[in-house]
């Protein structure tokens, strides 16, 4: 099994910065792309930011020049520097992991979600 635990959600003024991290653990032989998507209230889940075991990267554009996708190979982690948040970034930010298990292929996995709220 694999698993992802998300931290650093919480409430900030708009203007203000958080962090979040995701650690991947469990029977992991190699991940390909890490990402956070977010789903707002009443809204479907999209993607705000992904990266690559290369280290290209993908934003949504209503994320770009804000938030910063980083990645720790060695820990299996994945981070998300939000700068300058906005109200409309209130969501439940969701970690997202691609993992080959040896022997076992390939399958996506998703973390339990961080809330993060804007307040403006």
């Amino acid at each position: 099994q694999v698993r992802l635990v998300e931290t650093g959600g919480g409430f900030v003024q708009a203007g203000g910065s958080l962090r979040l991290s995701c650690a991947a653990s469990g029977n992991i032989f190699r991940i390909n792309h890490m990402g956070w998507y977010r789903q707002a209230p009443g809204k479907q889940r999209e993607l705000a930011a992904v990266t690559d075991n290369g280290g290209n990267t993908n934003y949504a554009d209503s994320v770009k020049g804000r938030f910063t996708i980083s990645r720790d190979n060695a820990k299996n982690t994945v981070y998300l520097q939000m700068n300058s948040l906005k109200p409309e970034d209130t969501a439940v930010y969701y970690c997202n992991a691609n993992v080959y298990r040896l022997g076992l292929g390939t399958a996506d996995y998703w973390g339990q979600g961080t809330q993060v709220t804007v307040s403006s």
